[in-house]
């Protein structure tokens, strides 16, 4: 019984979090995107990496790991001086 109790909350965790993987953030949602590398020191949105907490932490203009919400589909063709931006972050020298 124990185990079959186990095996039942494993599957539960599981499945809770394929779900949660997929869910639509609220900034999704309202037709925003994060989009990594755009933004100015001191402007991103948030989660800027290590060193920082979040908005307005940024250390360096387009710095790779800190994000800004942008339009929905804008994200890849946003261009900088050190490129495009990126919907995942991306690694820059420092």
């Amino acid at each position: 019984m124990v185990q079959k109790i186990t095996t039942s909350l494993a599957i539960a965790a599981a499945l809770s979090s394929a779900l949660a993987a997929t869910a639509i953030s609220p900034a999704q949602a309202g037709g925003k995107e994060k989009c990594y590398g755009v933004s100015l020191k001191g402007q991103n949105d948030c989660a800027a990496g290590a060193g920082t907490t979040c908005a307005a932490t940024s250390k360096v203009d387009y710095q790779g790991n800190a994000w800004r919400l942008v339009d929905q589909g804008t994200c890849t063709t946003t261009q900088t001086p050190l490129g495009p931006g990126s919907l995942m972050p991306i690694k820059r020298p420092a």
